[in-house]
């Protein structure tokens, strides 16, 4: 058997999603509860502030990339051993990319798959009545999708609170509570989303006093109460979600390199792989007794005077280079190549095993799904091997020269362009992949 749960979601972005599910995650913990935690959607930053709260690995659970055998068996290792679930969606709960249905993205698919009911956390500043008319609409938009009550938030006065309530329970939606206006815990943010937990000043503070707000202003008794979900225990088999790209694989992380998604570690474990993590930021090199090593995304361009002159580590990866595979997914891919422009404009040498050339001082948003087919045989499969994931970066590139890594097309276009670089075992791309 696997933890009822509940997904909290919003019809926009910036409603306070993570401030309830993270309140509401460290409050359940606080209590004794074993909580699990998930993120909908392809998401590094908040599962790190979810395994805070809650001491547990919070996992990704993604309907455009990820197949739904896939979803419910992550969905399934999320509720093992727990006493409830809470999952936090992303963006509006029907918004995503085209696909076919169900295979959307949007974390509307995520609560159907997993029988997940949600609780929607509606911000009520500048409207009260009116919050009632949008969210008949949210209830009756997808009938996969079951709306277990509402949070409201931003409330500004008892007044503004009874109004808003009041004509949302003549719908038939229970409000579970109201949290006040004011600005209360304000979590640090930075160009692609917030600061990483491993960064955050006061962090465990910081998550009591989200609990303290949830719980006075939230009745989680009656909340905890609604909690459901479909029959996932079948599905707690082996998460087959990417092949492993080596027997031992040597994967870095710190703060530059921390975009790792749990689940590949899980799939890849769970395959018979072995995963030894090291500290470029340390000057550690890739331990010489695997034979694969992964570099992933994350804040290179903050660091990338440390990484410069990390003689050890980019020493190391070079001689590893000349016999076993390396690859590089976004900050890790900048890494491989020869340098990488800070947002000052100040030129850092990188490892040079690559003909790119990065920069951060002519920043461009590149974001959205992506669907890859290897251009040759790799680690991760044979040539023409699909896989699904996502590119999510400000970085320009300035040059970028060799064999293509992919042949990669977005979810709106069916046009296939060349990503990435391979030069013998080394490659690399913008592209994070998932499944």
């Amino acid at each position: 058997m696997t933890a009822p749960g509940l997904l909290i979601a919003a019809v926009r972005s910036g409603s306070g999603k993570t401030t309830l599910a993270l309140g509401l995650m460290r409050a359940l913990a606080r209590r004794g509860m074993r909580v699990g935690a998930a993120k909908c959607g392809p998401d590094y930053i908040d599962p790190a502030f979810h395994k805070a709260a809650t001491g547990r690995e919070s996992l990704n659970l993604d309907s455009w990339t990820m197949g739904e055998g896939l979803i419910e068996r992550l969905a399934a290792r999320a509720g093992c051993d727990a006493d409830i679930v809470i999952a936090e969606a992303s963006m509006g709960l029907f918004d995503g990319a085209p696909n076919a249905p169900g295979r959307t993205g949007a974390s509307a698919d995520i609560a159907a798959a997993t029988g997940w009911p949600v609780v929607v956390v509606q911000d009520v500043s500048g409207q009260a009545q009116t919050a009632a008319a949008v969210l008949r609409g949210v209830a009756a938009h997808d009938t996969r999708v079951k709306i277990a009550g509402v949070v409201l938030n931003k409330v500004g006065s008892e007044r503004h609170r009874r109004l808003a309530s009041e004509a949302i329970e003549a719908i038939g939606l229970p409000v579970f509570g109201a949290l006040p206006r004011d600005a209360g815990v304000i979590l640090p943010e930075r160009h692609l989303g917030l600061v990483q937990a491993r960064e955050t000043e006061g962090l465990d503070k910081m998550l009591d006093a989200l609990a303290d707000r949830v719980e006075a202003h939230v009745d989680l008794a009656a909340l905890c109460a609604r909690a459901g979900g479909a029959e996932l225990a079948a599905r707690s088999g082996p998460i087959a979600g990417l092949r492993p790209p080596g027997q031992r694989i040597a994967v870095a992380r710190d703060d530059a390199f921390s975009f790792f998604y749990p689940h590949l570690a899980l799939s890849w474990r769970e395959a018979g792989a072995e995963l030894k993590f090291f500290s470029p930021l340390a000057g550690e090199p890739p331990p010489a007794d695997c034979d694969m090593c992964w570099l992933p995304g994350g804040y290179p361009e903050l660091h990338a005077g440390r990484i410069a002159s990390a003689a050890e580590f980019l020493g190391g990866l070079r001689r590893f280079a000349e016999s076993r595979p390396v690859h590089g997914e976004c900050g890790g891919y900048m890494t491989l190549g020869q340098a990488l422009t800070g947002a000052d404009g100040q030129v850092h040498a990188m490892a040079g095993l690559l003909r790119l050339e990065t920069s951060f001082s002519q920043r461009k948003l590149h974001l959205g799904y992506r669907d890859a087919a290897l251009a040759a045989d790799h680690c991760l499969g044979l040539a023409g091997t699909r896989l699904r994931g996502h590119e999510f970066h400000y970085a320009t590139v300035l040059r970028e020269e060799g064999a293509c890594f992919a042949m990669v097309r977005d979810a709106y276009d069916e046009t296939k362009l060349a990503c990435g670089l391979r030069a013998g075992g080394v490659s690399g791309s913008f592209f994070h992949v998932i499944a």
